[in-house]
């Protein structure tokens, strides 16, 4: 006799988090927020003990819901139901659709996130910027880089400034435009409010395409909205994406940065960028680092962050200058 169904959602979660151990379960830990944790820690601390049935149950009612996402993912809704329906029957189908859609919102444009950029951009390239704005927003940040890198040059800085400023789109406008990418690409889409663009997009963006895109568009925004531009460099490379510069790059970066500024950054550094600026020096100079990072004690996180400020913006003057390279999207060349 079935037993699952009279269990909530935070008790088969439980359930399903014991199952796969305590290895596994941390790692799921570490991608949900602190108010959910403590909500399962106190889940799992009240089963004393899992009835295999139950597990049983659990554990396949997961793997049901995962392969419906798979499925929805792939070809929308209906797709979904008729492959669960082959696969399971029609009645079951239909439980696992409502459990997932109860909780579904889909998103604008998602019949387009399956689609190629190429096919999409041939439809957008003489639209008006902010209807090509709009849609990238929405897009996947492959997408909309290779869509924004495609535009003619005198484009994409209006472009790029229309995605950065947006805030919110109404569902009117969302749903004209859907309508008519969808009757281009003949899809099926559904729409709701949807809060799109802003400074994270068009940065998201921007790091996807090629080195001198990116330069021509934040010259030309600069001309129109210079602390715009500012507001971009700011987030485009963050302290933590040290890890992804080679070994000439870092150790450059190291001979240029103020020791004092290298120090209260590493202070609430991860382990993986510590390692590696301290790999890229020499044993003494680590020793030395360690021992006046001690002294220093506890620090305000304002003045972590504006070293790790003032560190980026040498990593960014060294790139434009072409001293070192920040691998991005498309080909990056020295000249």
């Amino acid at each position: 006799m079935a037993t699952a169904y009279k269990l909530s959602g935070k008790q088969k979660a439980a359930i399903l988090l014991i199952s796969m151990g305590k290895e596994a379960s941390s790692k799921v830990f570490n991608h949900l927020p602190d108010e959910e944790i403590e909500q399962l820690t106190l889940a799992i601390a009240n089963i004393h003990k899992v009835d295999p049935q139950e597990k049983e149950e659990v554990l396949n009612e997961f793997h049901e819901m995962c392969i419906a996402q798979d499925y929805l993912s792939m070809g929308g809704i209906s797709y979904a139901q008729v492959v669960l329906e082959y696969a399971l029957g029609k009645d079951k189908a239909v439980q696992i659709i409502q459990r997932l859609t109860s909780q579904l919102q889909v998103k604008p444009f998602d019949f387009a996130r399956r689609v190629d950029a190429t096919q999409i951009y041939h439809f957008l390239q003489n639209e008006h910027p902010q209807t090509i704005a709009l849609v990238l927003a929405h897009l996947e940040p492959q997408q909309s880089s290779y869509i924004l890198a495609s535009l003619p040059e005198e484009l994409q800085s209006d472009v790029a400034r229309r995605i950065a400023l947006l805030e919110q789109a109404s569902p009117e406008v969302i749903k004209e435009v859907e309508n008519i990418l969808e009757q281009k690409l003949a899809q099926t889409v559904r729409q709701d409010y949807s809060v799109v663009g802003g400074i994270e997009s068009i940065v998201t963006i921007l790091n996807g395409v090629d080195r001198s895109t990116e330069k021509s568009i934040l010259e030309n925004l600069g001309m129109k909205d210079q602390s715009l531009v500012e507001e971009i460099k700011k987030r485009m490379f963050v302290f933590e994406d040290i890890i992804n510069l080679d070994k000439r790059a870092i150790q450059r970066v190291i001979q240029e940065v103020e020791n004092q500024d290298l120090m209260l950054a590493l202070k609430a550094s991860s382990p993986d960028v510590k390692k590696v600026i301290f790999d890229n020096m020499s044993t003494r100079m680590v020793e030395t680092f360690e021992e006046e990072m001690q002294y220093l004690g506890p620090v305000r996180v304002k003045d972590v962050e504006e070293a790790q400020g003032r560190i980026v913006s040498v990593i960014r003057r060294l790139e434009e200058s072409g001293e070192l390279v920040i691998s991005r999207g498309g080909t990056d060349v020295l000249f």
